[in-house]
């Protein structure tokens, strides 16, 4: 029997009580993730949203997940004290019913990278830039059941379904400037 395989986990958490609404992470992901970086600051690039909880009076900031194809079946609206919240106010997902975590140039989706860059960085670049230490960037190693290689015919199904839903010029021209870097 083979040893179990390690992996490095990497995360970022989020201290709200040191968050104050600076938005200077949105600034530095965007920066990093424009094309020439450091180009430009549009926020729509940026892979993290800071939003306020108003019920909390506390900022939140939210680092883009994973693309989900289908809206949510529960669009649920409550009111607090007088104040509308929608279910989906923190999710942090990239999905058909608004336009966060979605590329402007191409619309698809965006996903946080923990800014991997050839050479890497040492931190993200949100956790670089927060002056109030509100991201703390964390890797831990956990013991992993090896997985079988990625099939072929995978990867084409995957680039099938991005085609059909975006195009194929908008997936060509994401995979232009990605590549660019």
């Amino acid at each position: 029997m083979s040893k179990p395989a390690k992996k490095i986990i990497k995360e970022i958490k989020v201290d709200l009580s040191k968050c104050n609404g600076c938005r200077a992470c949105e600034k530095a992901c965007a920066a990093f993730h424009a094309i020439p970086k450091y180009s430009n600051f549009n926020p729509a690039r940026s892979r993290i949203k800071v939003v306020i909880d108003e019920r909390n009076d506390q900022w939140v900031p939210i680092r883009a997940s994973g693309y989900t194809a289908a809206e949510c079946s529960g669009r649920n609206h409550y009111v607090i004290e007088g104040k509308e919240y929608s279910e989906c106010a923190f999710c942090p997902a990239s999905c058909p019913s608004r336009d966060w975590f979605k590329e402007p140039d191409s619309g698809l989706p965006l996903k946080c990278d923990m800014c991997e860059d050839v050479p890497p960085l040492e931190e993200p670049m949100c956790v670089q830039i927060c002056a109030r230490d509100c991201l703390t960037y964390i890797e831990r190693e956990v013991e992993v059941v090896e997985q079988k290689e990625v099939k072929r015919g995978e990867m084409e199904m995957g680039i099938a379904s991005l085609i059909k839903k975006y195009g194929a010029e908008a997936v060509r021209k994401a995979v232009n400037r990605a590549t660019k870097r």
